[in-house]
C-alpha cells in the first residue's frame, strides 16, 4: 500500500467522522487476528487519522484486545483438538515445562522480538500450557515497546521531511527487531521433532 493510499485511507475514514474513527480501530483489532499489511501500515493510518498520542493509544489498545480475543476464542474452541494431534510430539513436554514456569515473560519476549506473527503467537498460546493471566500480562508488556515503535515509524513516514533523521533510526531498529526475528525463527525451526524409533533408519553416515 502506497503513501497516498494509506494518506487517503485515512483522510477517506476521517470523513465520516466519529464512525470512521471506529472504523479505523476495528483495523488495528482485525489485524491482531488476521494480518493483511504490515502493521506498521494500519498504524500509520490511525496515527493519522488521531494524531499521534491518539493513534498510539488506539493502536496499543486495540491490539492488544484483539490478542486476547483471538487467545479466548482458539483456546475455547479448537485447543482439544490441536493438543489431540500434537500429542505424540515428546519435544513440546519440554515447551509447555517452560511456559508453565516463565510463560508471562516468554509471551512478552515473543511480542517484543518479532519471530512469528502476533497473531501465531497469541493461537499458539492458546494451544499450550500458558496461564491466561500470564498471557494476558505478557501480552501488555511486550506490545507497548514494538507499537510504539512502530506507531513511531508509521507517524514519521508520513512527516518524512520533517523526522528524516529520526525515522532512519527507528527504521534500522524496526529492520534489527524483524532480522533478529527471522533469525531465532530460522534457528528453532530447522530443529525438528525427534524422528520416531517406530521404524530403524536405513540411511549410511
Amino acid at each position: 500500500m502506497s503513501h497516498w493510499n494509506v494518506e487517503h485511507l485515512s483522510e477517506l475514514l476521517n470523513s465520516f467522522g466519529w464512525w470512521g474513527h471506529v472504523v479505523g480501530a476495528l483495523l488495528i483489532l482485525l489485524h491482531s487476528m488476521v494480518p493483511f499489511v504490515p502493521f506498521v501500515v494500519v498504524a500509520g493510518v490511525n496515527v493519522l487519522l488521531f494524531g499521534f498520542w491518539g493513534g498510539l493509544a488506539v493502536n496499543y489498545i486495540f491490539a492488544c484486545i484483539g490478542a486476547i480475543f483471538a487467545f479466548f476464542l482458539a483456546r475455547n474452541l479448537g485447543r482439544s483438538w490441536v493438543q489431540r494431534k500434537l500429542a505424540g510430539y515428546s519435544f513440546l513436554d519440554n515447551i509447555n515445562s517452560l511456559l508453565q514456569r516463565y510463560g508471562l515473560w516468554c509471551i512478552a519476549a515473543s511480542r517484543v522480538l518479532p519471530v512469528l506473527p502476533s497473531s501465531i503467537v497469541s493461537i499458539g498460546a492458546a494451544f499450550m500450557k500458558v496461564r491466561t493471566r500470564h498471557f494476558i500480562i505478557g501480552t501488555l508488556i511486550g506490545n507497548a515497546p514494538m507499537i510504539w515503535l512502530e506507531s513511531m515509524v508509521g507517524h514519521d513516514l508520513f512527516h518524512f521531511g520533517q523526522h528524516k533523521g529520526r525515522l532512519l533510526i527507528l527504521g534500522a531498529i524496526l529492520v534489527l527487531m524483524f532480522a533478529m526475528g527471522a533469525y531465532f525463527r530460522n534457528k528453532w525451526t530447522r530443529t525438528g521433532p525427534p524422528a520416531s524409533s517406530g521404524k530403524p533408519s536405513h540411511s549410511k553416515r
